[in-house]
């Protein structure tokens, strides 16, 4: 007996043809209304229905797993990590920056705004270096993987400007691969230009994003920034200290700012940490500092970074 065409048939089943007008003048229209019910979609392409709040468990799970698999396919086993302000302009932009600031300074010398304007014009051009270190990290991350591959170590960001821009777009100075880890806000948050088009995704969970961060990590590398930095921060920080995830190298960049922004030595000398928590981070001033810092931490571990040089 031949066997049947898998997708085709003879003779077309009752429910392919829709009921004849001929017995229902009523029908057409009938049937239309219903194949526009949201009812009657696929589950998988009702948009509507996966919006609900019944359905964030599937979101939670999809979120997850598109970033798993695409990664995996592109096998991206260990990152560095870099976390810093968006705020971070390049030395170019932050200049042209406090250019109009001061012209505006000077138009209006009595306003406190326009004061208050350049003074933080100024702080923006000082920290712009930060914006180069970041920038000089991506391309010797990037040099370290060249792209070729075999689970190399690249950067991951997350996506967005500033800090995050600089160190995806020294990885692309180089011609590597670099992952960039977007969010979607109430606002909306363009990508920056130079993570890699099949490495750029975008969540609509912070967590599952946080989860992500760190799946792959092998460091964390973080600049100044504010609350988001400060919280990716902290957030390390206390998975490492509880050891609910092994402990990875976290590089402070820019002791003066940091020492400012968060006192460790005073939750030490409060008792609030340990001195052991102390050791879970320590301040670099430079890209090759940095990096040189995180390849030795892992040599002394005794499992060194794949195509790390």
């Amino acid at each position: 007996m031949k066997p049947p065409p898998p997708d085709a048939r003879h003779r077309s089943l009752p429910g392919e043809k829709p009921k004849s007008e001929f017995d229902d003048p009523g029908a057409a229209e009938a049937l239309a209304r219903i194949l526009a019910s949201d009812s009657y979609r696929e589950a998988d392409e009702d948009l509507g229905f996966l919006s609900e709040n019944e359905t964030r468990g599937l979101r939670l799970q999809l979120e997850y797993l598109k970033a798993e698999t695409l990664l995996s396919r592109h096998d991206i086993q260990h990152t560095i990590v870099v976390f810093g302000g968006t705020r971070v302009l390049e030395p170019q932009a932050a200049r042209r920056r406090l250019d109009e600031c001061a012209a505006a300074a000077a138009a209006a010398p009595g306003d406190p705004q326009a004061q208050q304007q350049l003074a933080h014009a100024r702080r923006l051009a000082d920290n712009s270096r930060y914006y180069d270190i970041a920038r000089a990290l991506g391309r010797l991350v990037g040099r370290s993987g060249a792209n070729r591959g075999q689970g190399c170590t690249v950067i991951m960001t997350g996506g967005g400007p500033g800090i995050m821009e600089a160190a995806n777009r020294g990885a692309h100075d180089v011609g590597a691969l670099s992952v960039g880890l977007n969010i979607t806000l109430p606002r909306e948050q363009f990508p920056n230009p130079y993570v890699s088009p099949a490495l750029a995704l975008r969540f609509r969970y912070f967590a599952l994003r946080k989860l992500h961060f760190m799946l792959r990590a092998k460091a964390l590398v973080v600049f100044p920034g504010g609350f988001g930095t400060m919280d990716e921060l902290f957030e390390i920080l206390e998975l490492s200290q509880t050891r609910k995830m092994q402990p990875v190298p976290v590089v402070l960049v820019g002791e003066s700012y940091w020492r400012r922004a968060f006192d460790p030595d005073f939750l030490l000398e409060q008792g609030m940490i340990d001195p052991e928590d102390r050791e879970l981070f320590w301040f670099a001033e430079s890209a090759e500092a940095a990096w040189r810092g995180i390849l030795a931490w892992h040599e002394r571990k005794g499992a060194p970074l794949p195509c790390a040089a």
